[in-house]
């Protein structure tokens, strides 16, 4: 398990409609702050900040097929040569990392693969890369 420590961000928070509002840099518009929205926000930032990934390779949101199921996936970060690199899928802090989320995230890894894979509920966070016959359980996020 990854341990990641949230940088410091200055939000921009608002209350509109009895609801509060998160600008989301990425998409460039305001979002209702739900639970799992809170952790994609922070997860960014410590992508942005920390590990220094570039926010013009990230895509939030996007639909992707599975089978004749449609699918969205919360983060892909594009390699350089703008191929998928890792994908992350967020959960809100009470929902359990655990196998339903793991397999969720192999289903979005078959029609859209990866080399590496991310889980996070913003405590508990896995990360592995995929290998020739299984994968290798990282004890940090892979470096840009």
């Amino acid at each position: 398990m990854i341990k990641l420590a949230f940088p410091d961000h200055p939000f921009k928070i608002k209350e509109e409609g009895g609801k509060e509002l998160i600008w989301d840099e990425f998409r460039r518009k305001w979002l209702v702050i739900t639970p799992e929205e809170w952790v994609r926000q922070n997860i960014l930032q410590y992508m942005v900040q920390v590990k220094k990934y570039p926010s013009a390779l990230i895509a939030l949101e996007r639909e992707l097929l599975i089978g004749e199921v449609k699918k969205r996936f919360d983060i892909v970060v594009y390699n350089n040569q703008h191929q998928p690199w890792l994908m992350v899928e967020c959960k809100a802090m009470h929902v359990p990392v655990n196998e339903k989320v793991l397999q969720q995230i192999i289903q979005y890894n078959m029609a859209l693969p990866v080399t590496y894979m991310m889980v996070t509920n913003g405590n508990n966070t896995f990360c592995c890369k995929n290998e020739s016959g299984g994968v290798e359980w990282l004890m940090e996020l892979p470096e840009f």
